[in-house]
């Protein structure tokens, strides 16, 4: 551990401890995290999706390795506290879970969240829960406080079950889960149901088509922590593919009309 370590973790749980929500945003690489930096935002997360779509591969398709060198990867790129998505922990077993938050822990991570689906499944609710009770022991072996998040999967897996979603939610509570979460929520009257449950922290997950209230109403609905998933990802993927195709279909280049500058956008990064 180093002196920012701890810095960086006392800073996230002050941000979690309120009074309001606050917007974690989802880093891609050490460029977008400067510039995120830059913009303002208070604390970083890297996201799977965008991990894998770096090196060429779909959301779930790397390993706990390639995971954890592309979050140290942002975590250097600047001075906030950065959480890790962690997926599933990269296996099955409490062990698994366990492991790959030592594994964040040691490359700069002040948090990092375990989710309850294994690729091809939801995990039965005994293992899922001592899947967190695993991840919990090991970020209480942190000399700091080391948020760790745990994430009940349903919504986005085919079991958009809210009253099996507040039960998952207020196990990994009661195992000592630091923040909850609960991707693909459908609307602003479940978050309520959920928040309302809770006495810890819940995320927001933001990204979805239709389903992204303001930052204020979801505060007003009882949200602490707002993350953006891979959206910007996708927000920068997709004026690529924009611009690819104006110039290969049409052999125009309108969209340097609307690009920042070589300057404008050297002065996000380092000398």
């Amino acid at each position: 551990m180093t002196a920012s370590q701890a810095e960086k973790a006392a800073r996230l749980a002050a941000l979690h401890a309120g009074p309001g929500a606050f917007v974690i945003a989802n880093a891609w690489d050490a460029g977008s995290a400067r510039m995120l930096a830059s913009i303002g935002f208070p604390a970083l997360a890297s996201s799977s999706g965008a991990a894998a779509g770096v090196l060429g591969r779909r959301d779930g398709r790397i390993t706990r390795e390639e995971s954890l060198v592309h979050a140290k990867a942002i975590v250097a790129a600047t001075s906030l506290p950065v959480s890790g998505d962690l997926e599933n922990g990269f296996g099955d077993t409490p062990a698994d879970a366990a492991a790959t938050i030592s594994g964040a822990i040691g490359i700069g991570l002040v948090g990092g969240s375990i989710e309850d689906y294994s690729g091809k499944a939801i995990y039965a609710h005994d293992l899922a829960l001592e899947r967190v009770k695993a991840a919990v022991a090991a970020a209480r072996g942190a000399p700091f406080p080391f948020a760790l998040t745990a994430r009940c999967e349903n919504f986005i897996r085919g079991n958009p079950d809210l009253d099996d979603t507040i039960r998952r939610l207020q196990a990994y509570e009661a195992a000592g889960a630091d923040v909850l979460m609960a991707p693909g929520l459908p609307d602003l009257e479940a978050v309520r149901k959920v928040c309302a449950s809770l006495k810890k922290p819940f995320n927001f997950m933001g990204g979805i088509k239709g389903r992204n209230p303001t930052v204020a109403e979801l505060e007003a609905a009882g949200v602490r922590r707002v993350s953006l998933a891979t959206s910007l990802y996708r927000a920068a993927m997709t004026g690529l593919v924009a611009a690819a195709r104006e110039v290969k279909e049409k052999g125009t280049f309108g969209y340097l009309d609307t690009t920042l500058a070589t300057p404008d956008l050297n002065a996000f990064m380092k000398d």
